[in-house]
């Protein structure tokens, strides 16, 4: 013999549902990550702007030596400051999706729960 509806619905709504909401909240964080691409930006985070750098060449010129070392330096604080802000703004978008999930998640589990309180609520007002 099967399962009465009412015990079907329990498992729905505090099982599985449940383990899906989890599931897709995981995919959202695993999703900003990759779309912030913040382990990249973290690993490569004093590396120079899009690339742009000048080599020393050969032979000495103290001149040409200082301008080289000038540029590249500000080519990587540049990257630097760049790379922070992806960072900061990825990490606020994290945040907000973890607030956003729990919200999802403990709504999903009081649903049942608010709608006992409104029909009561309901009954109480109509009589």
């Amino acid at each position: 013999m099967g399962k009465s509806i009412f015990i079907q619905f329990l498992e729905w709504h505090f099982l599985k549902m449940p383990q899906e909401i989890l599931e897709a909240w995981r995919n959202f964080l695993r999703f900003n990550l990759n779309y912030f691409s913040l382990p990249l930006l973290f690993k490569t985070f004093f590396s120079h702007w899009r690339r742009y750098r000048y080599f020393y060449g050969r032979g000495f010129d103290f001149k040409r030596y200082f301008e080289v070392w000038c540029f590249n330096v500000i080519s990587r604080s540049l990257g630097a400051i760049v790379r922070s802000i992806l960072i900061v703004f990825g990490l606020i978008f994290e945040i907000f999706i973890i607030i956003a999930g729990m919200v999802v998640f403990l709504a999903w589990l009081a649903l049942p729960v608010l709608l006992i309180f409104g029909f009561g609520f309901g009954f109480k007002i109509m009589f």
